[in-house]
């Protein structure tokens, strides 16, 4: 018992390592073999408890910096999220009812289909997929253009499987040459896509219209920027971070999210200042404030033109639960006592913002804003960039979460959202980490001191982003169908497994 413990937090700890900030990205496709021969012939009981150590290990080593929001909220989240190991844990100590062809396929289409789940189920939480640990593995990634961050987990998943497959059964090798040669054939097809999507994407771009963007990054300290003493030396910041790019001339600056200090229409004055502003160094204005509007408060993307008017707003979708809204608040209002609550209604639009770059070139841009954690959710980009949105932008603010991995593990998920719809993606982070993602994932221009320190530091950073002319990818044309392939795959087994035991 001691040796399958061990190995269960074997499984956690190689796992931990494969995201930020260790980034050991080839961690992650040995990284659930251990756990594979702790599960050994046991009892689905036994299976799912160590299952859900790794599960445990594994949340409470990545989000251990919710703690500095919410100590209880931290503890209940990591014992809900390990649930999902456990799930997979029993499916894994049920394989062996399969012939092997299927449960090469069957294991990585349970993981896949839990992670959906997980990624929607009580409004989701998306964090930490198994396929954003290679975010950094550009090759690899570049077919989540056609099935999402899913397929890259799918893949990883697989390969476990197999490793697992070879050191457990040597023989099988000889054996079973068909379901070896199926996962070789994966990891080829993948490669030389990823490689063929990567030049053909650099050659593209250089003959497309751009649009000199700039991304500043306050850091602004979390414990100062709600304190209504600090709302002049919090805009001034942000301003003289501005005039020094301004120089520049770029077509865009983008600030973080509730870069505003305070409510919009409780205190005017610092808005007009920044409209004021804004008409002064003639340049257009994305910047993060907090709405009030028939009694309700909007987390909110302000576009100001560069004449000092307000061009357009989007009020964020996909809010934060218990961050900034109560779920169930009429039912458990006991909720409020566990982490700090904002009071915050979501948007009913998709907004794309339209300007001209230029009156002389008249070179439009299109681009859509997700505000906060929204960028971890795939169909909220599918849906700006369907609606005619060019390139998207994300910002953020992180500086809850003090200097941790939190901000770098934010990163992953703009990076496969970049990917999957074939876009630049801006990031304004308060804190960090901002800076550009290419269409291929790559991440470039990230605000950073001489130290290369790219957290809790100030600054800011110009890109060139290209305007694509290409056709929608496939997968924001179709979203998400590889998590219903798996779950029909699942049923399939599920039959095969019946007549088995028959």
């Amino acid at each position: 018992m001691k040796k399958d413990i061990f190995l269960s937090i074997l499984s956690g700890l190689l796992l931990i390592l494969s995201f930020p900030n260790c980034n050991l990205w080839i961690l992650a496709w040995f990284g659930f073999v251990p756990l594979f021969f702790a599960l050994q012939s046991k009892s689905k009981l036994r299976a799912f408890f160590l299952a859900y150590l790794t599960g445990i290990i594994f949340w409470w080593g990545l989000i251990y910096w919710l703690v500095h929001v919410t100590f209880i909220g931290t503890f209940v989240l990591i014992l809900y999220l390990a649930l999902y190991f456990g799930i997979f844990g029993l499916v894994v100590s049920q394989f062996y009812l399969l012939p092997t062809t299927y449960y090469l396929l069957l294991l990585p289409s349970s993981w896949v289909l839990l992670e959906y789940i997980r990624a929607h189920l009580f409004t989701g939480f998306p964090w930490a997929l198994l396929g954003y640990s290679q975010y950094l593995n550009l090759p690899v990634i570049q077919i989540a253009d056609i099935t999402g961050v899913w397929g890259v987990s799918f893949l990883v998943m697989m390969v476990n499987v197999v490793i697992y497959c070879i050191i457990s059964h040597p023989y099988s090798i000889v054996t079973e040459k068909r379901k070896y040669l199926l996962t070789l054939l994966c990891i080829l097809i993948t490669f030389i896509y990823g490689y063929y999507k990567m030049l053909g994407i650099q050659v593209a771009s250089q003959e497309l219209g751009s649009v000199k963007t700039c991304v500043i990054q306050g850091n602004i300290p979390q414990e100062l920027k709600w304190d209504s003493k600090n709302n002049d030396f919090i805009i001034n910041k942000y301003i003289n971070l501005t005039v020094q790019t301004a120089k520049d001339k770029p077509d865009l600056i983008i600030w973080p999210e509730a870069a505003l200090p305070c409510v919009l229409e409780e205190t005017p004055v610092f808005y007009e200042k920044v409209k004021e502003f804004a008409k002064r160094i003639k340049t257009p204005l994305v910047l993060g404030a907090v709405i009030a509007k028939d009694e309700n408060y909007y987390n909110s993307a302000l576009f100001i033109s560069s004449e000092g008017k307000l061009l357009n707003r989007y009020d964020k979708l996909h809010l934060v639960p218990f961050g900034e809204y109560i779920p169930l608040k009429q039912i458990l209002p006991f909720l409020e006592t566990i982490v700090p609550i904002g009071d915050i209604t979501a948007g009913k639009k998709y907004t794309v913002f339209t300007h001209e770059t230029q009156p002389v070139t008249h070179n439009t841009i299109n681009f859509s804003v997700l505000i906060c954690f929204e960028d971890l959710f795939p169909e909220l980009s599918r849906q700006f960039v369907k609606k005619g949105a060019n390139f998207l932008v994300n910002i953020t603010n992180d500086a809850w979460y003090k200097k941790s991995s939190a901000p770098f593990q934010h990163l992953q998920a703009s990076v496969f959202r970049a990917v999957e719809n074939r876009v630049y993606l801006a990031r304004a982070a308060n804190t960090g980490v901002s800076g550009f993602i290419l269409p291929t994932g790559k991440i470039i221009s990230l605000v950073q001191d001489e130290s290369s320190r790219k957290i809790f530091v100030d600054g800011f950073a110009t890109q060139y982003i290209f305007m694509p002319e290409w056709p929608l990818s496939f997968y924001t044309r179709y979203g998400d169908i590889l998590p219903f392939v798996c779950l029909l795959f699942i049923i399939y087994s599920k039959i095969i497994t019946f007549k088995n035991k028959r």
